[in-house]
């Protein structure tokens, strides 16, 4: 075939055009799929922060419930209410046990009303009496003539807790001065599974078992078996926390005193105890490098005895507010012993230190300023369009909103500007406790007239809650300082207050039963002039 110049001219033509077709196409292809990237990267970018890896060891379903009821009411009665002691020898006649007002509503209404959220009662003493009608012993109410034998004091106590609305504890003496096998180490064992699993199949949902290692000198030696008992426990009642110096869910604080050390970690070791050892200071502290979590609970009674006695008085709502600061506000659950008395009531005087206890917890935290500020930090995790760890989080009631910061960040600093100047002398600080406890050491700043950032006051630990009583400020503008810390810290809690009553540096002690007697003169004085 021959072709001419103009059949070569077009075919090259044509194949140009080809080329450019194929070129377009391959163009609108790239270009398709830089669009679907843009759109996609886009997309994921308007997706918020997730939130940062918790940081081990944190705490159970159970304990975070624990945590968040910060106050509970021990219960201690029984038989030495009527003899005037506080151990009991297990020999005193049943008969002795009659405590004809008993109204375990009373006891459940006092907690509530005074703030408590849970009350724990001493099932069985060391004196090995019972305060339900077991099975497993005549040294019980069955015994009393109390109700003629058919009353159950746990029993009511269970009712009036439903009823409320209020969490159920209870206490199960490992010592036994009365029962025959105690010294037997697997026939006393039985005898005391048994009995446990008889209060907690009999009377609803237990929230708390308190188990302790008190036994007196010169006692029969007795091999308690721990492991079985918390794992009976945990089997019936999943919800309940144990209370032993070794937890395994909460532990000792170390005194009987109700307040921990300043710092005080939820992190613990419970292979470095032992149940009836001494270790006050770890117990106190904790332990920044423990692999377990078993925060602390503060144990103290209203009155210098642990059971009522008649020639004991309570002590102020000053001194439990102080306890207030020193327990709740250092990380741990403050358990108040209130006993009731020989009529089987808590007694007025009782009552009326907890109403004042009440108001003036009310009167301080029912006015957080930090609400007044606007708030700002140094960095927001995901930028500061992510509303999902932004700095107002901190006003939001409850520990799973919270403030997180950027990551890779070599400040931690939280601000707080107010329009007018503030005067304040408490500071609290609350961590998300289910990501574990995260804070070190922190600080808090004011700026001073100079233009100068000066140091109000410093801590340690924080954990769900950490209280901080100091000379009283007055400032526009206020920072928290991070300072330290395991991992990058959260803030769930910020809370700026002012207390007119506690000792703070700058000021005469003033309680509030003294407060409230100087508004009283003043209405006499005033009535007295009409």
């Amino acid at each position: 075939m021959n072709w001419s110049m103009s059949d070569e001219f077009v075919i090259q033509d044509l194949k140009f055009k080809h080329l450019i077709r194929i070129n377009f196409s391959i163009f609108v292809l790239i270009l398709f799929q830089l669009c679907q990237a843009s759109s996609s990267s886009s997309s994921l970018s308007s997706h918020p922060s997730p939130p940062p890896i918790p940081i081990l060891p944190i705490p159970s379903s159970r304990q975070i419930s624990w945590q968040l009821s910060e106050m509970a009411i021990f219960l201690h009665f029984g038989p030495n209410t009527f003899i005037d002691t506080e151990w009991g020898t297990g020999h005193a006649d049943p008969s002795l046990f009659n405590p004809t007002l008993l109204n375990a509503t009373q006891w459940v209404n006092v907690a509530k009303d005074s703030g408590f959220s849970r009350v724990l009662l001493t099932a069985k003493h060391h004196d090995g009496f019972c305060l339900w009608p077991s099975e497993y012993t005549d040294y019980s109410v069955k015994s009393s003539p109390w109700k003629n034998g058919k009353g159950d004091v746990v029993g009511e106590l269970a009712e009036a807790a439903k009823v409320a609305g209020v969490q159920l504890g209870i206490y199960l003496s490992p010592w036994d001065r009365h029962e025959p096998t105690f010294g037997k180490t697997l026939e006393y064992n039985e005898y005391y599974m048994a009995q446990m699993t008889e209060l907690l199949t009999r009377y609803g949902e237990i929230r708390e078992v308190f188990l302790d290692g008190a036994k007196g000198e010169g006692e029969k030696d007795m091999e308690y078996f721990f492991d079985d008992w918390f794992s009976l426990i945990h089997q019936l009642q999943p919800g309940a926390v144990i209370f032993s110096d070794a937890g395994p869910d909460i532990r000792w604080v170390g005194d009987e005193a109700g307040f921990a050390g300043s710092t005080c970690w939820s992190l613990y070791n419970r292979s470095a105890v032992e149940i009836g050892g001494t270790y006050t200071q770890y117990e106190q502290e904790g332990d920044p490098s423990g692999h377990d979590w078993v925060p602390a609970e503060c144990d103290v009674s209203i009155r210098p005895g642990w059971f009522w006695h008649a020639s004991q008085v309570p002590k102020s709502a000053r001194t439990l507010l102080d306890l207030y600061y020193k327990s709740v506000g250092r990380n741990c659950l403050f358990l108040l012993n209130v006993p009731p008395n020989s009529s089987g009531l808590i007694s007025d005087e009782d009552v009326e230190v907890l109403r004042e206890f009440k108001e003036l917890r009310s009167s301080i935290f029912s006015n957080n300023l930090a609400k007044q500020a606007h708030l700002s930090a140094s960095s927001i995790r995901g930028g500061s369009t992510d509303f999902h760890f932004a700095p107002p989080n901190v006003l939001e009631e409850g520990i799973y909103t919270y403030w997180a910061p950027d990551k890779f960040q070599s400040s931690w600093v939280l601000y707080l500007d107010f329009e007018e100047p503030i005067i304040f002398n408490v500071l609290q600080v609350q961590e998300p406790i289910h990501m574990g406890q995260r804070i070190i050491e922190f600080h808090l700043d004011v700026l001073n007239g100079k233009g100068e950032w000066q140091n109000v006051v410093s801590g340690t630990t924080v954990g769900y809650r950490r209280l901080l009583l100091f000379p009283r400020v007055e400032s526009h503008h206020l920072r928290l300082v991070i300072d330290k810390s395991r991992a990058d810290p959260l803030i769930s809690s910020l809370g700026i207050y002012m207390d007119p009553f506690s000792t703070s540096g700058d000021a005469p002690e003033k309680s509030f039963r003294s407060y409230l007697s100087q508004v009283l003169q003043q209405i006499h004085s005033m009535a007295a002039s009409i």
